[in-house]
């Protein structure tokens, strides 16, 4: 089935890669990628932003992370395995960024897969982050640009996983009931029929998801209902000069 089936008459395509390593197999012609990172690591971004963190550098190691340590007006979290790193006082637990004392600073992260899929990407020639908390601002603006969107999910350990294949899908649905955008890749097609099973009740896909028992191991139950909950936020990271920043109110608009 191609896009022109679905929708005759798009002038843009969106499209959804499940794996960041496939990454390079569908970043051509596109103008904009999304990263997804739901359980946690995109989700705790938007939060710190929405509690006045004014940017986030995002490194791929510990190591580097490291060396932000102790450096004044920054925050320097790290997270492992659904772990925070040991030295750290923050992992990417969404909760964490909720207290007064993130405001004003820089946050440094490092994540297991979220930062990985970041650096990934960071040649696209836009790259803004997605979680559930942001979907209906960040599919309004999406929906307002000229261009192709690349939907990336993060996944587990380069694995596919439900609740990030399930954002892309409630993404992808909302750009083409727009009438603009149109699709071309069965994955993209399969990430909207996850949406549509999922979509009365995003829990489901934790029910749903062999991790639940290590999740409940690790004791992030309460993260996992708050990244699964829909519009709390109107905040749009975006990454900007090596660094994400929230999207100025007036362009969301």
């Amino acid at each position: 089935m191609s896009a022109r089936e679905i929708n005759p008459d798009y002038r843009y395509r969106v499209e959804v890669c499940f794996l960041p390593d496939q990454y390079p197999l569908y970043a051509q012609d596109m103008d904009i990628v999304v990263v997804i990172d739901v359980l946690r690591a995109t989700s705790a971004m938007v939060t710190a932003f929405a509690h006045g963190v004014e940017r986030i550098i995002p490194v791929s190691t510990v190591e580097e992370a490291r060396q932000y340590l102790g450096r004044e007006g920054h925050i320097v979290a790290a997270e492992r395995n659904g772990e925070v790193v040991e030295g750290f006082s923050y992992g990417n637990s969404p909760l964490a960024f909720r207290g007064p004392e993130v405001a004003g600073k820089t946050l440094v992260m490092t994540t297991t897969n979220g930062t990985r899929t970041i650096a990934l990407a960071q040649g696209a020639k836009r790259m803004v982050i997605g979680a559930f908390l942001n979907l209906t601002a960040l599919s309004d603006w999406l929906v307002r640009q000229d261009g192709n969107v690349l939907l990336l999910c993060a996944g587990w350990k380069g694995k596919f996983n439900l609740e990030d294949s399930t954002f892309a899908g409630a993404v992808m649905d909302r750009l083409l009931e727009s009438g603009r955008f149109g699709l071309e890749e069965d994955s993209s097609i399969a990430a909207q029929y996850l949406y549509h099973a999922a979509r009365d009740n995003f829990m489901s896909i934790l029910k749903a998801a062999p991790r639940r028992r290590r999740i409940e191991q690790l004791q992030m139950l309460p993260d996992v209902k708050f990244c699964l909950t829909a519009d709390t936020s109107t905040v749009i990271p975006m990454l900007q000069d090596g660094a994400l920043v929230p999207m100025k109110p007036e362009r969301v608009a």
